[in-house]
């Protein structure tokens, strides 16, 4: 992606200064719009930042970086009226852009990116996710609603496999996050729009290219879906993320994507090839400093491919329950871990978790025999304190002076 500095008192070196501030004060996303004011995104609130910012102003801040990204990317936006690409700053790192048109004009969207992949341990989740480094095929997938962390978690089981395995490693992404280094795999990032045309032609593509990893940014469609589980039964490790709230919405998306006369092959199909679904959500510590992460992790197991073959993921949540055995993880299992440990309130438990009435109903410690989540090792977390995501782990002191760029502003401003 471009590289970009710009020449001081800029309204691109304004934006700049913002951006600077938003990832010094942990914010995930930044949104420039014309005829409003800027808004931050830190813990889920949006916080206004200044006076609204003339039509004019926001292109000279935006344009510049759409022509950096290449004739693609601007031919997108003037065809399809959106544009999403990845820029760098030397200053603030990497960032994940949508520029889309609107009524009121030019609107720009930021996503921070982490600055490299991180660890399982760093993101605080399961261990047993570390299990996707040994599988030499099947389907692993991460999701969960938009916003709570599937790309870093997915970059972060890139990793694993690229510091511990010598393969072929190839990431279909739109557009690519998250860079990797070189290690002991080989890593082909592309990025569709760039690199390729969609999403199936690149799957396509890569099965011919001898690859024992294919990662895929987001199941979208039935033909992506389609050639995911071709790649993962013929002998390769498929890691890809949907948004889907739950581990069961996972599975039923991925069949309700067939016409019904072929479901009956699909869940056969899916059930010999699915071997992980983790679904997360990141929750605000109870000090509000940071977002946690609560996962629920279904494994693959005899009685969980029983239940998609024979159509009955309604048992489903019966079989979380009791499915620890098989390193199975309910969400209010990962919920009552954190909240035993002091790292998230009461009432954010219950309004993260799916039952909120199993909230608080077994107040273990993360190392004792039976808790849902098992404690991490090798993260940054220090005793009392939780995993935090990263880019989210600091106070809102900076955030101040993100205001001083643009004027007070204020919070909770829509």
């Amino acid at each position: 992606p471009p590289r970009c500095t710009w020449t001081k008192g800029s309204p691109q070196a304004r934006m700049l200064a913002m951006l600077d501030e938003a990832r010094q004060s942990g914010c995930s996303d930044v949104h420039v719009v014309a005829g409003q004011p800027a808004r931050l995104r830190r813990l889920a609130e949006l916080n206004t930042v200044g006076d609204a910012l003339p039509d004019a102003t926001v292109e000279q801040m935006l344009m510049p970086l759409l022509e950096q990204a290449g004739p693609a990317m601007r031919e997108q936006l003037e065809t399809l009226g959106y544009a999403d690409f990845s820029v760098e700053f030397a200053s603030c790192g990497r960032m994940r852009v949508n520029f889309a048109r609107g009524r009121s004009g030019l609107k720009g969207c930021f996503r921070l990116i982490v600055d490299g992949p991180p660890t399982l341990a760093e993101l605080g989740l399961p261990q047993e996710l570390a299990k996707v480094g040994d599988y030499h095929q099947g389907l692993a997938i991460v999701s969960g609603p938009s916003g709570q962390g599937k790309t870093t978690t997915m970059a972060a089981l890139v990793d694993l496999v690229n510091r511990h395995e010598p393969a072929h490693i190839i990431t279909v992404e739109d557009p690519i996050e998250v860079v990797h280094p070189i290690a002991k795999a080989v890593i082909s990032q592309r990025q569709v729009g760039l690199h390729t045309a969609s999403f199936h032609r690149a799957l396509k593509a890569a099965l011919r290219e001898d690859p024992d990893v294919i990662v895929i940014g987001e199941l979208r469609d039935k033909e992506t879906v389609e050639m995911a589980m071709q790649a993962a039964e013929t002998g390769h490790l498929v890691i890809a993320s949907m948004s889907t709230p739950s581990g069961a919405k996972t599975i039923d998306r991925l069949i309700d994507m067939f016409p019904p006369e072929d479901q009956a092959q699909v869940r056969s199909t899916l059930a010999g090839a699915l071997k992980i679904v983790v679904s997360q959500r990141l929750v605000p510590a109870a000090d509000r400093s940071r977002l946690v992460a609560a996962a629920e992790l279904i494994t693959g197991s005899i009685p969980l491919w029983s239940l998609i073959r024979d159509n009955k993921l309604f048992q489903l949540p019966s079989l979380l329950q009791r499915g620890r055995n098989y390193g199975m993880i309910r969400v209010e299992d990962s919920l009552n871990d954190l909240l035993a440990r002091g790292i998230i309130d009461e009432e954010a438990a219950k309004r993260f978790a799916d039952d909120p009435r199993a909230i608080g109903a077994k107040k273990k410690s993360a190392s004792s025999p039976g808790s849902g989540t098992p404690p991490t090792t090798g993260g940054p977390e220090t005793e009392g304190e939780g995993p935090a995501i990263p880019g989210q782990d600091l106070g809102k002191a900076a955030l101040g002076a993100v205001r001083n760029i643009f004027g007070r502003g204020k919070k909770g401003d829509s």
